[in-house]
């Protein structure tokens, strides 16, 4: 169960996290559109403590750095103020974050939608 959880903490950060179709242009004038590292951190549970992934924000909207991993899916919003609410699920497995972000980086709250884990995530811009 831990390692169906892990590709979804990983993703969430993706907390990154992050975008809806109906506000792309708030998302991209806000200077948020492009590569992303984020590292989700386990502060409860026994998910694995920690995890780097890299996404990409483009229109406002999250996607895998790697178009073509399609392991599990992405989505969520990015506000004009840089506020995200963010899922990454897999199977029947979710994971939920919260948080903000700037130009630069930024950062928030995850947590597993059955509460087997949760803990904070932080992005930093590539790119």
């Amino acid at each position: 169960m831990i390692s169906m959880i892990r590709p979804i903490l990983v993703g969430i950060f993706a907390i990154a996290a992050l975008a809806d179709l109906s506000m792309p242009a708030s998302a991209q004038s806000a200077g948020l559109d492009g590569s992303w590292s984020v590292l989700v951190i386990t502060d409860k549970g026994t998910c694995d403590r920690a995890y780097r992934y890299p996404v990409r924000i483009q229109n406002g909207k999250v996607r895998h750095a790697d178009p073509t991993n399609t392991s599990f899916n992405i989505g969520g919003r990015v506000a004009k103020g840089g506020s995200v609410n963010v899922f990454v699920a897999r199977g029947d497995k979710r994971a939920d974050g919260t948080g903000r972000i700037s130009r630069a980086g930024g950062g928030g709250l995850w947590k597993s939608s059955k509460g087997e884990c949760s803990g904070r995530w932080t992005a930093e811009r590539r790119g």
